[in-house]
């Protein structure tokens, strides 16, 4: 089986600093103030994607220019961004076991790079895909770029994340999905996708093996 896995608010604690890191971006701009639940609604999108749900009808000046803030408080931002409780044992278990594992994440190809050297995982994951190097989610492109590398199936592949964003590309690929309590989007919201198995905690994810 291949599992494909979201980043942020799946793998990685990370909702928190993209909330900060926007509010601040906005901020410096003048553009309104954001409330939490705002960008919470939005990770899991691409930036540009992002950015045109938070302010749309912004200029792509001005758009830009909150893409680049934010980018740069992102960096600056020394807030640690480590493996919720249990994800790092089970990503050892699940490979070690002869699982397939890859990533299908907003994050840019930049971003994921720069997080996966900073965690020693350059070579961990056996494929990735980034919305900036393809289509922005809930698109399916990234899970049919994933399907086409490791010729599988969809049915031979399951999507795991915690947004309503991981749940709709896998169901436009037919694929298995997997549904996590603790990110981004409320469980309640990802059950109307129908997901295989909806879990609190990561390692329930080896009931499926």
């Amino acid at each position: 089986m291949l599992f494909i896995f979201d980043w942020d608010g799946t793998l990685c604690d990370s909702t928190g600093k993209i909330v900060r890191c926007m509010q601040l971006a906005a901020h410096k701009l003048g553009l309104p103030d954001l409330h939490d639940v705002q960008v919470l609604e939005i990770i899991g999108l691409g930036l540009p994607e992002a950015v045109n749900r938070l302010f749309p009808g912004i200029s792509a000046a001005t758009a830009e220019a909150l893409k680049q803030e934010y980018s740069e408080f992102f960096l600056e931002d020394t807030t640690p961004m480590p493996f919720f409780n249990g994800v790092e044992e089970t990503l050892h278990r699940l490979r070690g076991s002869g699982y397939q594992l890859a990533i299908a994440t907003g994050k840019s190809r930049r971003g994921l790079n720069r997080i996966l050297e900073d965690m020693g995982l350059q070579n961990f994951f056996h494929a990735s895909r980034c919305a900036d190097e393809t289509c922005s989610k809930p698109d399916p492109k990234m899970l049919l770029e994933l399907l086409t590398e490791f010729r599988r199936p969809a049915d031979q592949a399951v999507m795991v994340g915690d947004t309503e964003f991981d749940m709709e590309m896998a169901r436009r690929a037919d694929m298995p999905r997997v549904a996590v309590s603790y990110g981004a989007h409320a469980i309640d919201r990802l059950r109307a996708y129908e997901p295989r198995l909806c879990i609190d905690y990561f390692p329930d994810i080896m009931s499926l093996c």
